[in-house]
């Protein structure tokens, strides 16, 4: 009996969480290839996408998602611009 109530409130509990994901303001993805990988976007199949911390990353294939996941600073750095000189 107290499972479809507590099943209720935790579908709840994502929809509003999901809501306010979708209000944060979202940067693009500014390169034409994998962060991880450096291989055309879609070049392994489907592009993938997925946003990370505010900001949207994509990758070539679902394996390079798994493996930016892992180490997500190493990677991140592609897309901060070096310093002016």
């Amino acid at each position: 009996m107290i499972r479809i109530p507590l099943l209720i409130l935790f579908i709840l509990s994502i929809s509003v969480s999901a809501a306010h994901a979708a209000d944060a303001p979202v940067k693009p993805y500014p390169l034409k290839t994998c962060i991880v990988t450096d291989n055309d976007l879609g070049s392994m199949g489907d592009e993938q996408r997925t946003v990370y911390e505010g900001q949207e990353i994509k990758f070539c294939c679902k394996p390079c998602e798994a493996r930016f996941l892992r180490k997500p600073a190493k990677y991140l750095e592609k897309l901060t611009p070096a310093p002016a000189r």
